[in-house]
């Protein structure tokens, strides 16, 4: 057990710090955005804003990095035990609040609420790895190519 934890650890120390920048970015808009969405619609949303701060960059950056190279359905089965636990504790302890009588409770009942909210969320472990690749692949490999350092000397 020690040893993947330092594994894990190393592998964390190991990423490029654009690409850290890149999902730190993604992942907190795509949390200011959800959480925004999940108000509007009445569904469920943090208890306090910087929340986004806690559970997408310091939670689920670090375990994107772990899972990025795994295939899609390791990462989604490996974020959904992450994703479980998560939820089951946002609203144990009540720093999730959910939206009485929802459209999700409505649509699978309220015992199936935070399972559902589970299930949707592991998926952004395989996509946001999809996602962070494909903006640093557009933005920092360009720059890598355009650079001089990279140019041969004759």
């Amino acid at each position: 057990m020690k040893d993947i934890l330092f594994d894990f650890l190393n592998k964390l120390k190991q990423t490029p710090k654009t690409l850290v920048l890149t999902y730190v970015t993604i992942y907190f808009l795509w949390g200011l955005g959800m959480n925004e969405f999940g108000t509007e619609m009445g569904i469920a949303r943090f208890a306090n804003w910087w929340q986004v701060i806690t559970c997408y960059i310091l939670y689920m950056v670090p375990i994107s990095i772990i899972l990025k190279e795994y295939n899609f359905f390791n990462q989604y089965a490996y974020g959904l035990v992450a994703m479980g636990i998560l939820e089951f504790l946002g609203y144990w302890l009540q720093t999730s609040y959910v939206y009485p009588n929802n459209i999700l409770d409505q649509l699978f009942s309220p015992q199936n609420f935070s399972l559902g909210m589970a299930l949707f969320f592991a998926l952004y472990f395989p996509a946001g790895n999809w996602l962070v690749d494909k903006v640093h692949g557009l933005i920092f490999k360009k720059q890598e190519i355009d650079s001089p350092s990279t140019l041969q000397q004759e």
